[in-house]
């Protein structure tokens, strides 16, 4: 595999960044996934970063070189996830169990998968045409759907921030997987969090990431444009962008070549540090509580088994 890859995560108005973006590789497989913690509910970050976390390890052990079973991976993990969560606020004592949009894509065999929960997107652009966009698991997009809302209203609905979908929610989540898409070389894969996709039409983000300079330049002009439309009040907003087998060489520009079969490497995004200390605490996750966390849940998992 070879392709350019450049992500971003900025608090924007807020004191705390809820959003955690991370990608990780195989010789054969690409993972990226970002999740957008959920503000109204307590430690909205905390699953976020159990979310990634978990799911970036559980691909670095799966993917070797490559997945399998790309479908079952993202049915089997993301529900790990969900439980997970649960399990966490429960050994935390927290009052609420904190909650999570996800959005994943997998890069493998020149072929996209795509994975949802909640309203943070997936776009797949190909010279410069969206080919596909995730659909939000929200009450507008639904109001969209029955015909009561048309596209302009959206993004000025009173209930345009409340989805009906997430990880860490008292049902399980529906996950939305859509059909695998053939990529082509210059294709170029954008996810995304509502705090820049609210602010960007589709058709700004196609110009921006059509300038030619490639996503190292362009997924930051991404979040300076939404900045700068969105204002001091403003959503996180955090991106990952993707051009597929990049034919020049550009920054950021990663080939698999020489792996070995046996290789991974993950990058987790760093969020912007919180505004207050006491904030910035009320951020952490520490390894003892992941590790605890994912450690239950795989003994509840071997239990159900026998």
């Amino acid at each position: 595999m070879k392709f350019t890859i450049h992500q971003s995560s900025r608090s924007g108005g807020r004191l705390v960044n809820q959003d955690r973006v991370a990608y990780s590789y195989s010789k054969n497989a690409l993972l990226l996934v970002l999740a957008d913690g959920m503000g109204g509910h307590q430690r909205g970050e905390v699953a976020a970063q159990l979310t990634v976390t978990m799911l970036t390890s559980a691909f670095q052990r799966a993917a070797q070189p490559e997945l399998p079973d790309v479908v079952a991976f993202l049915e089997t993990e993301i529900i790990k996830l969900h439980e997970a969560i649960h399990q966490l606020a429960k050994n935390r004592e927290l009052p609420e169990t904190p909650k999570t949009t996800l959005v994943v894509g997998i890069l493998q065999h020149q072929t996209l998968y795509c994975a949802h929960v909640g309203d943070s997107r997936l776009y797949h652009f190909r010279n410069g045409k969206r080919l596909f966009r995730t659909e939000d698991h929200s009450v507008v997009q639904l109001m969209l759907q029955q015909g009561k809302l048309d596209a302009k209203s959206m993004l000025q609905h009173p209930d345009r921030n409340k989805i009906y979908n997430c990880l860490g929610s008292e049902l399980l989540p529906t996950i939305d997987i859509a059909p695998p898409s053939p990529l082509k070389a210059g294709d170029q894969i954008l996810l995304c969090s509502d705090g820049l996709w609210a602010q960007l039409s589709d058709e700004r983000m196609q110009d921006i990431l059509n300038n030619g300079l490639g996503v190292a330049h362009s997924v930051p002009s991404l979040l300076d444009a939404a900045e700068r439309l969105g204002g001091k009040d403003m959503d996180n907003l955090s991106a990952i962008g993707v051009q597929w087998e990049t034919k020049a060489e550009q920054p950021l520009t990663i080939s698999t070549l020489d792996m070995s079969l046996a290789q991974s490497h993950t990058i987790l995004g760093l969020a912007a540090p919180a505004a207050s200390s006491s904030a910035a605490r009320a951020a952490d996750l520490d390894e003892e509580d992941i590790e605890r966390a994912i450690a239950e849940i795989n003994a509840a998992i071997k239990r159900s088994k026998y």
